[in-house]
């Protein structure tokens, strides 16, 4: 069989400074498109009606887009969708009136604007979401308390599973992950939805299974080659796990692209995240939880040898050097 990269000898962290460039510029883009643009969130966090529109006559984009807003509803988003004549309006709650906390008032503002603009009797429609305010802000802020405490969650299996300087290199990397992830989303302007949302999580997942593969290999290449300084036992196992990563990302990111082309209105924001999370995910392994691990261990060395010299007090000394991170 053939194997990808079996020799692989690539000095990894010997580039980690230009990845910090690269990442400091991507995030620094991304906040200055963040402050300016911010995020979009979709009706599902801010309340509003979704509606399949089908007319039996042609209509401009613009005017159905007028006719709405003459109604109150400002910003009413309005898109093609499956055939002909068809579309879906995303328009927000209506905060005016007495019915601001549903939307109620929201969808008889846009059947009257369809009836001034279409006429009676020459559409159909098919209602497709409506979610209040009170309720969108309440999944904002579960969205948010789920990001959140992933975090711990990854710290407390990594300090069980391995060690605490593990947990908090992993941590790092994930937290460049999301940042990273939230200046895409800002910069190609996609609603943050329920969808955006399960792909940020799963794009966390994806990073940190790789990352943990990495650290795995690094705990057996620090018991079998003692005498290997950190800079050296990072690059080896790097490059042993290569392979693996090159295999499972590649058709992960063939699955994603078919997905953003063909899947559809619906899921494409998933597939883009999700895409631009492979890359992200696989770069922060590299180039941030291994140089983030390696500073830890300049700052306190000896976490393997200490865990051996419990278990057999007369064993010499390893004579492992650390190189100090920059």
């Amino acid at each position: 069989m053939i194997r990808l990269f079996a020799h692989a000898n690539y000095d990894f962290i010997g580039l980690r400074r230009y990845a910090y460039g690269i990442t400091g510029a991507i995030v620094l883009i991304g906040l200055i498109f963040l402050g300016i643009w911010g995020l979009q969130y979709s009706i599902e966090f801010t309340g509003g009606f979704l509606i399949q529109l089908q007319s039996k006559v042609p209509v401009e984009v613009d005017k159905l887009r007028a006719g709405i807003d003459a109604q109150g509803i400002k910003g009413a988003e309005i898109t093609a969708f499956g055939g002909e004549n068809e579309y879906l309006i995303r328009a927000r709650v209506a905060k005016a009136g007495t019915d601001a906390d549903n939307t109620q008032s929201t969808a008889k503002a846009v059947i009257a604007a369809l009836d001034n603009v279409l006429g009676a009797g020459k559409y159909t429609t098919v209602p497709i979401e409506a979610v209040g305010p009170k309720v969108g802000g309440e999944l904002r802020r579960q969205a948010f308390l789920a990001i959140f405490l992933s975090f711990f969650a990854v710290l407390a299996y990594l300090a069980y599973r391995f060690e605490w300087r593990f947990g908090l290199a992993a941590v790092v990397a994930t937290a460049h992950d999301i940042v990273t992830t939230i200046a895409f989303i800002s910069i190609m302007k996609l609603e943050v939805s329920l969808v955006v949302v399960a792909a940020v999580l799963s794009m966390v997942g994806y990073s940190l299974n790789d990352t943990i593969i990495i650290f795995d290999r690094v705990r057996e290449n620090l018991r079998k080659h003692r005498r290997d300084d950190m800079v050296t036992v990072l690059n080896r196992s790097i490059n042993e796990t290569l392979p693996r990563s090159i295999l499972t990302h590649g058709t992960a990111l063939a699955t994603l692209l078919a997905l953003a082309i063909f899947g559809g209105e619906v899921i494409r924001p998933f597939a883009l995240v999700m895409f631009f999370g492979v890359f992200t995910g696989t770069f922060s392994s590299i180039y941030i939880a291994s140089p983030v691990l390696m500073a830890i261990e300049a700052r306190y060395p000896g976490a393997e040898r200490g865990a051996k010299s419990k278990t057999t007090p007369t064993a010499p000394p390893t004579g492992r050097k650390v190189q100090p991170a920059s």
